[in-house]
């Protein structure tokens, strides 16, 4: 039965056909080609009126109009109410879960007297709260995209044609 010989990274890190190895690497230059530049400057260098023109007293690029725009959209009232509506149902939801999980945990700590004792056949306490766990997890999911759905994604939706009519 014939032998397969491996290599140390010290023999190479080329196979016969010369193909390399190692991923994280350059890639090997092919002849007859020109070699791929691994940095590109900015089309519009510093001191041009174009995107990478930068301002003389700080020496930051200048916003261009994007930015602006942007920049107006996050500080709209649309906006800040679909941040207030995300951030209304996310932290607080949140907060319930990780007090549920870590009173999971500190009972387990706490009282393993009632975390053994049995529910129902071989189930006991802790295994019902662990595979509550799992149910609360996808209630959470479930919830936050119906959440989602009904009171953020039409408006944020809709800002977002406005804000891309406002960048043609």
């Amino acid at each position: 039965m014939p032998q397969q010989q491996t290599s140390s990274p010290e023999q190479g890190r080329q196979s016969e056909q010369g193909q390399r190895f190692d991923w994280w690497a350059e890639p090997a230059a092919v002849p007859g080609q020109a070699p791929r530049p691994t940095h590109r400057a900015p089309a519009d260098g510093p001191g041009t009126d174009g995107p990478g023109a930068e301002d003389p007293e700080t020496g930051r690029p200048e916003p261009d109009g994007s930015t602006e725009v942007y920049r107006s959209v996050q500080h709209s009232e649309a906006f800040q109410q679909i941040r207030h509506s995300y951030r209304a149902f996310v932290f607080p939801v949140s907060g319930v879960f990780l007090a549920w999980y870590l009173m999971y945990v500190a009972a387990q700590a706490v009282a393993p007297g009632l975390m053994r004792s049995p529910v129902a056949g071989p189930v006991n306490v802790a295994w019902l709260l662990g595979l509550l766990q799992f149910a609360s997890t996808f209630l959470l999911t479930w919830l936050y995209a119906r959440n989602a759905r009904t009171k953020r994604d039409r408006a944020a939706l809709s800002l977002r044609w406005d804000t891309q009519d406002q960048l043609r």
